[in-house]
């Protein structure tokens, strides 16, 4: 491909930077984002644009760092009582949301309630909770029916879902209803009136933010604003971002497609890094509510054919840019392992596949893999996945739209005739992916488990004496058994662990390595 990398004249893109004239004696970090800002609530969706958008807007009660440490960040000091039981929390001073009202007890409550009915880990915290109560607007209790060693690690949950905290009267909102209100007390203030769907989303530094004294590590630290103005700009032509990034046009551009590094690469006054230390993971995501998939000999046939190389290749661009990994946890951290994984590590066998679809007593229904063109990630996989599915005989129908349209379509449970879907891929950072408790997918509560909604009580079991384990060999014993199960009755498929890289020009500094992407600390000079 070659690409022109002159200034843009096309009329989107120059819609999209209009709004600088205004600021031009601001510091105005421009931004291509990894996908369109559709949905603004983080509580509602797992989708990593929304939870980018959420870190921009919200703060959280505790964070994690680089150590995998959970810090204190909205709160300011915090104990546990002698029979783990009751925990108190106090929060910091100099808090206060956007519109001006001071961040209350109550405020945090509703806030941890609502996300507790939907992440995982929180829901896990919700069964042992007792009761939240406010001893005053700054000092909160949480009150357990049983000790839940992993509190402080659900409320500093790093990424989807992210336990951010709202005001009350947004926070009341039903957890299963999308919030179209975006306030919080975070770093920058979203600016609602320039916010252009499939265009740009407007972020101004909330000039009330209090940071914190330490310096930034991952979500924790010192969330220190350095520019005036942060302004997303959404261009799904990655040509046409190569070339805005190459000309200067814009400052940074999130995720890179594999080909189109090298010619980044070759330009001085671009850095093109990897700023995710573990990678990501790709996903094969069934829906178990409709034929032919919730037929598990069907989900046995795919993974008898799925070559983790060929996904990584397809994504990725090249070996040394990511790994097989033949576990649901990320290849790299404690609880990873093979065990379970010889259907997946082995040679692809497409008789044996075809044997198990014939046993399933498929007809020939149609199997709709819905994908993102914006999305290189997601559509890389499923163009694979098409083709694979082909090859065994299955009347597949690739339906791809933009990402904003495939996080909307994925929450439908009708049948694929009625707009319903059949299998999407995504992918998750790996640190949503290093245990029982925050990997989402491997959720098989049925109507509560993320999209696609698995429904393995086994699975739910082994999970539950996870989370019951007193101490790390315990704990690596029931992960492992985690895992032969989901190599059982297969949840998803993990494709393989990868790296996305980002590149920005040279003028930025203070880019926080990490498995998200912060825009604090992020110098333009």
């Amino acid at each position: 491909m070659k690409i022109a990398f002159a200034p843009l004249r096309a009329a989107g893109f120059a819609l999209a930077l209009a709004a600088s004239c205004a600021s031009a004696q601001q510091k105005v970090l421009r931004f291509i984002p990894q996908a369109d800002l559709r949905i603004l609530d983080p509580i509602a969706t797992t989708a990593y644009i929304t939870r980018n958008h959420g870190y921009m807007v919200y703060d959280t009660l505790f964070a994690t760092d680089a150590k995998f440490q959970i810090q204190p960040q909205m709160v300011d000091k915090w104990d546990l009582s002698k029979d783990k039981l009751t925990y108190t929390f106090t929060l910091r001073e100099g808090l206060k949301f956007h519109d001006g009202q001071p961040v209350r007890s109550a405020d945090c409550i509703a806030s941890l309630e609502r996300w507790a009915k939907r992440d995982g880990l929180g829901q896990k915290l919700g069964e042992a909770t007792e009761a939240w109560s406010a001893v005053n607007d700054k000092t909160f209790r949480l009150k357990l029916k049983k000790p839940f060693p992993l509190t402080l690690d659900a409320l500093g949950r790093l990424s989807s879902n992210t336990p951010f905290i709202m005001p009350e009267r947004i926070a009341k909102t039903d957890a299963f209803q999308n919030i179209t209100e975006a306030i919080g007390s975070g770093p920058f203030k979203f600016v609602k009136e320039e916010w252009v769907p499939g265009s740009k989303v407007i972020y101004v530094k909330n000039t009330d933010y209090v940071p914190r004294k330490e310096p930034p590590s991952w979500a924790a630290g010192g969330k220190v604003v350095k520019v005036d103005r942060v302004e997303w700009i959404y261009i799904p032509d990655s040509a046409t971002a190569a070339a805005a990034l190459n000309a200067g046009e814009v400052d940074w551009w999130e995720q890179l497609p594999p080909d189109l590094i090298p010619l980044l690469r070759a330009n001085k006054d671009i850095r093109v890094e990897n700023i995710d230390p573990l990678g990501s993971i790709g996903v094969l995501r069934f829906n178990f509510l409709n034929p032919p998939f919730s037929n598990q000999k069907m989900r046995e046939a795919l993974l008898s054919v799925v070559n983790q190389k060929d996904y990584l290749l397809a994504v990725a661009g090249d070996e040394k840019n990511g790994r097989t990994c033949y576990s649901f946890y990320t290849c790299g951290t404690p609880l990873s392992s093979e065990i379970g994984s010889e259907a997946l590590k082995g040679k692809r066998d497409f008789e044996r596949a075809k044997k198990l679809i014939q046993e399933s007593g498929y007809k020939g229904e149609k199997i709709v893999i819905i994908s993102a063109t914006d999305q290189p990630i997601v559509h890389a996989q499923s163009l694979l996945t098409a083709e694979t599915l082909r090859k065994l005989g299955l009347n597949v129908e690739l339906q791809a739209g933009d990402w904003g349209t495939l996080i909307t379509r994925r929450t439908s449970k009708e049948p694929v005739d009625k707009g319903g879907w059949s299998i999407f891929h995504t992918w998750f950072v790996g640190s949503d992916a290093i245990s029982p408790g925050t990997s989402g997918p491997l959720r098989a509560s049925g109507e509560k488990a993320w999209f696609g909604w698995p429904n393995d009580p086994k699975l739910e079991e082994l999970r539950e004496v996870w989370f019951n384990a007193t101490d790390p060999s315990a704990a690596k014993r029931a992960a492992d058994a985690v895992q032969v199960e989901a190599f059982k009755f297969l949840p998803y498929i993990p494709t393989a662990q990868f790296i996305i890289p980002t590149a920005y020009r040279s003028n930025l500094s203070g880019v926080i390595v990490a498995p998200v992407t912060f825009l604090w600390n992020v110098e333009k000079k």
